[in-house]
């Protein structure tokens, strides 16, 4: 079973002070909002947001429906978005695996992998004992998601109030804090550097290929990061 100690001191990490909790509820404000205005009612705004989770994946979902793609369309471009999460994955799991714990936890907790979740988590694994890592990290995960699942609840009821600039603010509010919190977090140089680099080629790129400008800023940026990165460690 799940520890409840563990459970609950990870569902408290979002009211810390550098919570993403607050960017993340307000740009599944506007998720909400925007499904409302797509026609969905409340019940499937709710499960929509309860099953892609992650917000790109939810814009993606919503964009897709506006255009009248299949719904095999649909599925694939939101896998596609949701890849990015891999990496994520990869990285983080291995510092809470431990053999005492059942397989199913970590099956289930891979719903969870959102960078806000993801964030707290590399921040404070630390603190936690490798065995009940994975108890706090689904009690990180269940408090991320509650709070995407309210603030759908709430943009979908008051989407009358919420104007297009608006909601395009409150959907950009999570972005641009994500940035700012893994500069911050950088441990090494080639981290910073590949943020930075993505950030002046992504537009670079948009002049070129607005569809693959976010891709080959990443790409290129974090390439020329890491070779930077391993010419100078040699």
């Amino acid at each position: 079973m799940i520890n409840r100690q563990f459970f609950f001191k990870g569902y408290k990490s979002i009211l810390a002070p550098d919570s993403p909790a607050i960017a993340l509820g307000c740009c599944f404000i506007a998720i909400g909002a925007l499904l409302k205005n797509l026609g969905f009612n409340i019940q499937e705004s709710i499960f929509s947001t309860m099953l892609t989770y992650a917000l790109p994946g939810s814009l993606v979902m919503a964009e897709s429906l506006l255009v009248g793609a299949s719904l095999l369309n649909i599925f694939l471009a939101v896998w596609f978005v949701n890849v990015r999460l891999y990496p994520m994955a990869v990285s983080l799991f291995p510092l809470m695996m431990h053999k005492n714990q059942p397989k199913w936890k970590y099956y289930f907790s891979c719903h969870f992998i959102a960078v806000s979740a993801w964030l707290i988590m590399k921040s404070n694994y630390k603190t936690v004992p490798k065995k009940q890592r994975i108890d706090f990290w689904i009690g990180i995960g269940s408090a991320t998601w509650s709070v995407a699942v309210l603030g759908t609840f709430i943009g979908f009821y008051f989407s009358e109030y919420l104007n297009k600039d608006m909601m395009m603010g409150l959907a950009i509010l999570n972005p641009v804090y994500f940035l700012c919190m893994m500069v911050g977090a950088s441990k090494t140089r080639q981290i910073a550097l590949s943020v930075i680099l993505g950030t002046i080629l992504g537009p670079i790129f948009y002049f070129l290929s607005p569809e693959w400008s976010i891709l080959l800023g990443g790409i290129i940026g974090g390439t020329i990061a890491y070779i930077i990165g391993e010419l100078n460690v040699s």
